[in-house]
C-alpha cells in the first residue's frame, strides 16, 4: 500500500510538472540554449579582451579603445549581427521543410549582403576621427579610437561571416561544435593579443589587429569543419553562382532584421549620452553605463533562449507544424522567465560585488555603489521584461515578421521610451532613475505589442504560400528552386 501510495504521489507530481512545462520540449531548448549562450559570450569577448589589453598601456589608450569599441558596436557589430537574422527565417524554415541544399545557398547570399555592407561601414570607420570630433569628443581620444578601428576593419568582415555561419549552424540545431571552437579561440586570442601588444613594435595597434586575426581564425575553423565534414553534405554543396539570385530575397529580411537589432541597441546608447547632459554628468554617465552593461550581460544570457525560440519556431513552421511551433514558444517563454529570475536573484544578492568590478576604490566609490544599489529594483524589472521580449523577437525572426518588429521598436523605444525618459529624467529631475524608468516603459510596450502580434498573426505555412512574394521570401525559394526534388513534399505540406 505504501509503495502504491508513493508511486501515485510521484505520478501526480509528474503530471503536475508536465502540465506546467512540456518536459521534452524544455529539454531540447535547454540543451540548445546553454551552449549557444557560451558561444555568444566567448565570441563577444574577443574585441573586449583587446580593449582590456590596450587599456593597460595608459589612460589615453584605455579611453580610445573603450570609445572605439562602443562606436564599433553601434555602427558595425550590432548591424552585421542583425543582418544575419535573415538566416534564422530562411535557413530555419528551409531546414524544417527538408530543403537542405538551400541552406548553403542562403548562407552564401547572406555573406554577399554582409560583405557589401561591411565595405560601407568600413568607410565610416575610416572617418571615425572627424566624426567623433564633430560629436564633441576629445581630439586625442578620438584620434586613438580611430587608430584602433582602422586595425579592426578586417575583423568586421570576419565578424559578419562568423555571425552568418553561426546562424547557419544554429538553424540545424548544431551548437556543441561552435561552443568548443569559441572556447579554443578565446584562449588563443589572449595569447595573440599579449604577443602583439608586448612582444612586437605594434603596441596599441596590436590589440585591434589581434582581434581581427582571432575572428578570422574563428571563421576559418568553422568553414573548414562545414566543408570537410560529411554531416554537412546535404546542407553545403559548395560555392554556387545561384546564391546571387537570392541576394534580393535575403535583403528583404536582412535589412529589417538589422534595423530591429540596431534600434534597440541605439536606445541604450542614447540613454548613456543623455546621462552626460545632466547635472553631475560623470556620476550619471558612469551609473547608466554600469546599468547598460548589466542589462546587456543579462540579455546575453537569455539570448540563448531567444535563439532557441527562433530555431524551434522556424523549423516547425517549415515542417508545417504551427501548433508545435506555438508550443515551443510557450515553453521558451516559461524558461526565459525562470532564467531571468535567477539572474535577478544573483544581482540582488551580489549587487555590491558586481558594482565593484566597474568602480575603482576612490572618493566616489561609496556614492556610486549606493546609487547602483538603488537602481537594482529597476534593473530587475527591465531584465524580466527584456527576457520576455527576447522570446517574442526570436519568434518574429523565426516567422519572418522582422518588418513588423522594426515599426514596433521605433514606436516603443523612441516615441514612448525616450519621451518618458526625457520627461522623468530632466523635467521631474529623477535623473538616472527617470531615464531607466523610461526605458522600462519602452521595453514593456515593445513586449506587449509583440505579444499582440504573436497572438493575432497566423502561423500556418499555407497562408504564407498564398502570398509568397509579400510574406515569406523563403517559401518562394522553396517553390521554385526545389521543384524537381521536393514537389511531393510541398504538395503534402500545402
Amino acid at each position: 500500500m505504501i509503495a502504491e501510495g508513493g508511486n501515485g504521489e510521484e505520478g501526480s507530481k509528474g503530471r503536475w510538472w508536465n502540465k506546467l512545462v512540456d518536459v521534452e520540449e524544455a529539454k531540447k531548448q535547454i540543451f540548445f540554449s546553454l551552449p549557444t549562450i557560451l558561444t555568444n559570450v566567448f565570441f563577444s569577448l574577443i574585441p573586449l579582451v583587446s580593449v582590456m589589453f590596450a587599456g593597460h598601456l595608459g589612460e589615453l589608450q584605455l579611453a580610445g579603445a573603450t570609445l572605439a569599441n562602443s562606436w564599433a558596436n553601434v555602427t558595425g557589430f550590432a548591424f552585421v549581427v542583425g543582418l544575419s537574422g535573415a538566416l534564422e527565417t530562411l535557413c530555419g524554415q528551409g531546414f524544417g521543410a527538408k530543403l537542405y541544399r538551400m541552406l548553403g545557398i542562403y548562407l552564401q547570399a547572406s555573406c554577399i549582403i554582409s560583405t557589401l555592407f561591411c565595405f560601407l561601414i568600413s568607410i565610416i570607420w575610416l572617418y571615425t576621427e572627424p566624426i567623433l570630433i564633430l560629436l564633441h569628443q576629445d581630439r586625442q581620444i578620438s584620434k586613438s579610437a580611430a587608430l584602433f578601428l582602422k586595425f579592426l576593419i578586417p575583423g568586421l568582415f570576419a565578424y559578419a561571416f562568423l555571425q552568418n555561419m553561426l546562424r547557419f549552424l544554429q538553424t540545424q540545431s548544431i551548437y556543441v561544435m561552435p561552443m568548443v571552437f569559441s572556447v579554443i579561440v578565446i584562449v588563443i586570442h589572449i595569447g595573440i593579443t599579449y604577443g602583439f601588444v608586448h612582444w612586437t613594435t605594434l603596441g596599441f595597434k596590436g590589440a585591434p589587429l589581434a582581434a581581427s586575426v582571432s575572428l578570422w581564425i574563428s571563421v576559418l575553423m568553422l568553414a573548414f569543419t562545414v566543408t570537410c565534414t560529411k554531416s554537412f553534405e546535404s546542407t553545403w554543396e559548395g560555392f554556387s553562382f545561384e546564391s546571387f539570385d537570392y541576394v534580393l530575397t535575403g535583403l528583404k529580411l536582412a535589412l529589417p532584421s538589422a534595423t530591429m537589432e540596431c534600434l534597440e541597441e541605439w536606445a541604450f546608447e542614447i540613454l548613456v549620452f543623455m546621462g552626460g547632459l545632466m547635472p553631475n554628468p560623470a556620476k550619471n554617465t558612469s551609473l547608466l553605463a554600469m546599468c547598460v552593461n548589466t542589462q546587456e550581460i543579462g540579455y546575453m544570457v537569455t539570448y540563448g533562449l531567444s535563439a532557441a525560440a527562433s530555431t524551434r519556431v522556424s523549423n516547425e513552421l517549415g515542417a508545417g507544424n504551427p501548433d508545435r511551433a506555438k508550443n515551443a514558444m510557450v515553453v521558451n517563454l516559461k524558461l526565459s522567465v525562470l532564467l531571468s529570475f535567477a539572474i535577478i536573484l544573483a544581482l540582488v544578492c551580489g549587487h555590491n560585488i558586481w558594482a565593484g568590478f566597474f568602480i575603482d576604490s576612490n572618493a566616489n566609490y561609496a556614492v556610486l555603489k549606493e546609487d547602483f544599489a538603488s537602481m537594482t529594483p529597476l534593473l530587475a524589472i527591465s531584465i524580466i521584461v527584456d527576457s520576455v521580449q527576447g522570446v517574442f523577437s526570436g519568434v518574429a525572426r523565426g516567422c519572418g515578421w522582422q518588418h513588423l518588429v522594426v515599426y514596433v521598436n521605433l514606436a516603443t523605444f523612441y516615441f514612448v521610451g525616450m519621451t518618458i525618459a526625457g520627461l522623468l529624467g530632466f523635467k521631474f529631475k529623477l535623473y538616472a532613475k527617470g531615464l531607466w524608468i523610461g526605458i522600462i516603459c519602452g521595453l514593456s510596450c515593445q513586449a506587449s505589442t509583440l505579444l499582440m502580434i504573436t497572438v493575432l498573426k497566423k502561423w500556418t505555412q499555407s497562408d504564407l504560400l498564398k502570398n509568397p512574394e509579400q510574406e515569406a521570401p523563403v517559401l518562394v525559394s522553396i517553390d521554385v528552386t526545389e521543384r524537381n526534388t521536393n514537389i511531393d513534399h510541398l504538395g503534402k505540406s500545402s
